[in-house]
């Protein structure tokens, strides 16, 4: 995933410490170049909005809204009122009819896109820097004026239907929405962002009306950029077209997301027809603002992860993918850390044949014994090597950067500096991985989640015990 993500950014937008080196400015060095990143600009509206930008001097720009809200934020009965909104997004505004929205936007010969997860939901457009007057217009009319016309909710209440038949298809994608659903059960986290197919059918206008009024609030939005902007200019364009956001609440009921406990639980959908199990386990996480996530953070890289098409052997730098490679245990497997606001999933997701679920439980379990406890000083050079690779590439273009400011917003209330990650990077010790792992993970009752012909498949109670050895 992350070489794919490597190879389909633009060249010039994804490689500017290499470009100067092209230039002759050979002198620049890895410190000097995070130092040298441009400032993230902040600026509070009177209403609450904020306005977040980074200055670079190129032709192209990232503007969107990114608004703290999602599927956590709803109930069993408007579960997916979020998505379903994402969707009637770019069917037409107060002033504009969608083809007029369209033709606007094609006219800019920009991309206009959203998306929705479980504690935000953004807008955004990517266009030419001296088109976004007009962006940020277009993003106010779609985010705060969407006409929501019974013809255009009907017409894509299908389209939403023939999504969810789609991600059924998808069993990653079922496998980790089981995996928060028994994690967090009871709880609003434990919805799926698309929501359940029998919502999809009956949400009404109201519904999706009652969703805007109640979470898209002013003190919620960041209106972020990242490109060719001028941050004066965008808090000018910011004033003209989102003043009149509101920043109240109907009898002052603010929304405040319910505290989502953690359950050790499992859910088993076997079907000895499907050709492969698809198997995650994982235990509470950190939070996006503890002080653990970093060490979580690498530690999850020490796992690493593997794909069968991958090349490399018994010469991969993770152990696990090392020995998935030579004994065959799995087709891919994937360590994650999923962090929420105040909790999180510590994880691994795998899928592999239905005679080697119990050989690859026992390697996995193995290698977080031996590799997050006795964390040699090669491994721990490598990883962070390798961590810092990919989490400041993944910060190149436009669009992730805007991303990464718009999510730090909110999160954070501001933007986590390059420098300042790195130095939390290189603070991490063998002895502090092995810290925090044991915290998280020792003794520890895990949420399971499997699909698939999973006969073989441990009983919970084995699984439990296994976290009972792990010892950091």
């Amino acid at each position: 995933c992350f070489f794919k993500t490597l190879f389909s950014l633009p060249f010039t937008s994804s490689f500017p410490l290499l470009l100067s080196l092209r230039r002759g400015q050979a002198s620049v060095s890895y410190a000097q170049s995070l130092l040298g990143a441009p400032e993230t600009r902040l600026t509070t509206l009177s209403n609450g909005l904020r306005i977040a930008s980074e200055e670079t001097n190129q032709a192209t720009c990232t503007v969107g809204l990114w608004i703290g809200c999602g599927s956590r934020y709803e109930s069993e009965k408007n579960n997916g009122a979020g998505f379903f909104l994402e969707h009637m997004a770019f069917k037409g505004t107060k002033k504009h009819p969608q083809s007029a929205l369209e033709q606007a936007v094609e006219s800019m010969g920009a991309h206009l896109s959203a998306y929705t997860s479980r504690e935000h939901t953004a807008y955004y457009m990517k266009t030419l820097a001296k088109d976004l007057p007009k962006a940020v217009e277009l993003l106010a009319e779609v985010v705060m004026s969407s006409s929501l016309s019974e013809a255009d909710i009907e017409q894509q209440r299908s389209v939403v239907l023939r999504e969810l038949e789609e991600v059924q298809g998808s069993l990653q994608d079922v496998c980790l929405d089981l995996l928060h659903a028994t994690a967090f059960q009871g709880t609003p986290l434990g919805h799926s962002v698309l929501g359940p197919s029998a919502n999809a059918r009956t949400l009404t206008r109201n519904d999706l009306v009652e969703y805007i009024n109640s979470h898209y609030k002013a003190p919620r939005m960041v209106l972020a950029t990242a490109g060719g902007v001028n941050h004066d200019d965008l808090v000018a364009l910011a004033k003209q077209q989102f003043s009149g956001v509101s920043f109240e609440y109907e009898g002052d009921a603010v929304p405040v997301p319910s505290l989502c406990r953690f359950t050790g639980s499992e859910i088993r959908m076997r079907d000895d027809e499907m050709p492969l199990a698809h198997i995650a386990i994982a235990v509470e996480g950190a939070g996006v603002a503890s002080p653990d996530i970093v060490p979580l953070m690498v530690a999850n890289s020490i796992i690493g992860s593997y794909d069968i098409t991958f090349g490399g052997g018994k010469h991969l730098s993770s152990r696990l993918a090392r020995l998935a490679a030579e004994l065959n245990l799995c087709h891919s497997f994937q360590a994650f850390h999923s962090s929420y606001s105040d909790t999180g999933l510590l994880g691994i997701y795998f899928v592999t044949d239905k005679h080697k679920i119990e050989d690859m439980m026992h390697w996995t379990c193995f290698c977080c014994n031996i590799d997050l406890t006795k964390l040699t000083a090669s491994i721990h050079t490598r990883t962070h090597s390798n961590f810092k690779t990919c989490f400041f590439f993944l910060s190149s273009g436009t669009t992730p950067v805007c991303d990464d400011i718009g999510r730090h917003i909110l999160n954070y209330g501001r933007r986590i500096p390059l420098a300042e990650w790195d130095a939390r990077i290189e603070a991490v010790t063998p002895r502090i991985v092995r810290d925090v792992c044991s915290k998280y993970i020792y003794d520890k009752c895990p949420a399971v989640s499997a699909v698939g012909p999973i006969e073989q498949l441990p009983d919970y109670n084995r699984m439990r015990s296994a976290m009972y050895w792990l010892r950091f």
